[in-house]
């Protein structure tokens, strides 16, 4: 595994993220458990979980839900493996995150200052815990402060609660906006901005990226496979059939896609590395957010850490996938 630094921070991490989010609907804590292990085992110290996760999920062209899923549930089962001890704590770098309601009562939801603090007590409590490494907003209050959100975290900092704190779906303007109001007040600010990022999704290139490389902010791309799309879909039809929404996305992107995978085949690599490592050499962007359902899975993203391509291989991916210059010279000249 290589590491890196979170943005501007001192903190290693592991190039590769481990996501939780299917921990509990849709992979058992057993299972759970044993995917930690093997991220472990490959080097990966970086995981990434959310308060609201562990509510039902459906997978794509199936229905129905798990007994029992409610939301905070994956924070639990990742609470349980630390409790089995053996230094899985110390050697995690823990990512979580609020804004989600986790209740149907006023100040259960969202960024003031009573429900950032009632949140991270209740996801310490559930991650069996004293500290969060990095305490992510899952999206811009817009009905909040920035005075008051940085008065919430910078007690929780000052408590040694949280250590550092991150974002997520942030516009670029958002970015610039809460770190000159934590400048304002002597904070750190944010040193992470966790956004949708692959090579069918780019729009982050016009400003969320250039404002994140100004201001040392680590990207940590969600969805590298575009929801499955990137991970040789076209190959796995003949074994695999999608309905519904997932394959009006097939048909919507045959083309591009078909493309897509006949290069990787040229350069003998697997369509989910390529997708990986296509991201990993983009600037700014620290470690891409791997979700896996089962070990199978979790082993399949280890090597792309170690995929490099060349300029040509580069050139030909924009080509199929435009991206955009940064804002403003995309659209104004």
């Amino acid at each position: 595994m290589q590491f890196t630094h979170l943005g501007r921070t001192g903190l290693t991490v592991s190039r590769l993220c481990l996501g939780t989010m299917n921990f509990g609907p849709l992979t058992t804590p057993e299972e759970s458990w044993a995917v930690m292990d093997r991220a472990h085992e490959m080097g990966i110290n970086f995981f990434d979980t959310a308060n609201r996760y562990g509510g039902a999920m459906t997978p794509p062209g199936q229905v129905g839900g798990v007994s029992g899923a409610h939301p905070g549930w994956t924070e639990e089962i990742i609470g349980e493996w630390f409790a089995q001890g053996g230094g899985r704590r110390e050697r995690t770098v823990l990512a979580t995150k609020v804004y989600g309601a986790m209740g149907d009562w006023p100040n259960h939801g969202k960024l003031s200052a009573l429900s950032i603090r009632r949140n991270c007590e209740d996801s310490l409590r559930r991650l069996q815990t004293d500290h969060i490494d990095l305490y992510q907003m899952h999206h811009v209050d817009r009905d909040t402060p920035w005075e008051e959100i940085w008065q919430a975290m910078g007690q929780l900092v000052d408590q040694g609660k949280v250590l550092y704190v991150g974002s997520s779906n942030f516009a670029g303007w958002d970015i610039a906006a809460a770190n000159e109001a934590a400048a304002s007040r002597h904070l750190l600010g944010l040193v992470s901005e966790q956004s949708i990022y692959n090579l069918l999704t780019r729009e982050i290139e016009l400003e969320v990226l250039p404002a994140a490389r100004h201001y040392g902010v680590g990207v940590i791309p969600w969805s590298p496979l575009g929801g499955g799309l990137l991970g040789g879909v076209l190959a796995e039809e003949g074994r695999r059939r999608r309905a519904g929404r997932a394959q009006a996305q097939v048909e919507a992107n045959r083309e591009r896609i078909a493309a897509y995978e006949e290069l990787c085949r040229s350069v003998g690599g697997r369509p989910a590395e390529v997708a990986l490592a296509w991201l990993l050499h983009q600037p700014g962007v620290t470690a891409p957010i791997i979700g896996p359902r089962t070990l199978d899975q979790l082993d399949q993203s280890e090597r792309a850490v170690d995929v490099t391509l060349d300029g040509a291989t580069l050139e030909e991916l924009d080509r199929i996938f435009p991206g955009y210059k940064p804002a403003p010279e995309h659209y104004a000249w």
